[in-house]
């Protein structure tokens, strides 16, 4: 499968997963993720899973020239619904040096299939803790901070 069909069937799902979100219905990590548009300051809403890592609460870029990655670094704070449940939080972007450790458990403690994302759009070389947390430099990593 290409980058761009990845990206297509993914944009599909995420409709899915917007829509069941709204209507209440929470599973797994994901949750919905509403910032200011970085031009226009119109809210704008992503489906992203927010993972549990020794005691904190991340976010990782799946996506090359992700659009909520910019926005998000341009924001103060967002908001992070899950089901009915809404928080306002802070986005602390992770300094390249600190990312590859993250990367690296994110990698080494979920399914397979999470390793292969960063392969499939093009960000690691190889599905390993090592490969993926050697593409630090490539992987935008935010803490979920309370605001």
């Amino acid at each position: 499968m290409t980058s761009a069909s990845y990206r297509r069937m993914t944009n599909t799902v995420n409709k899915v997963i917007v829509g069941l979100q709204r209507s209440g219905i929470a599973f797994g990590p994901m949750q919905l993720l509403t910032v200011a548009g970085r031009r226009t300051g119109q809210p704008r809403t992503f489906p992203i899973a927010v993972n549990e890592l020794d005691g904190g609460r991340y976010i990782f870029q799946a996506f090359p020239k992700a659009a909520w990655v910019a926005n998000a670094r341009a924001a103060d704070t967002v908001t992070l619904t899950r089901g009915r449940r809404s928080t306002t939080a802070r986005l602390v972007e992770l300094p390249v040096e600190d990312r590859g450790p993250v990367l690296r458990r994110l990698v080494a403690t979920s399914p397979a299939s999470v390793g292969k994302r960063f392969v499939t759009t093009g960000l690691a070389e190889a599905a390993t803790p090592d490969a993926v947390a050697a593409a630090a430099s490539r992987i935008a990593v935010f803490r979920v901070e309370p605001a």
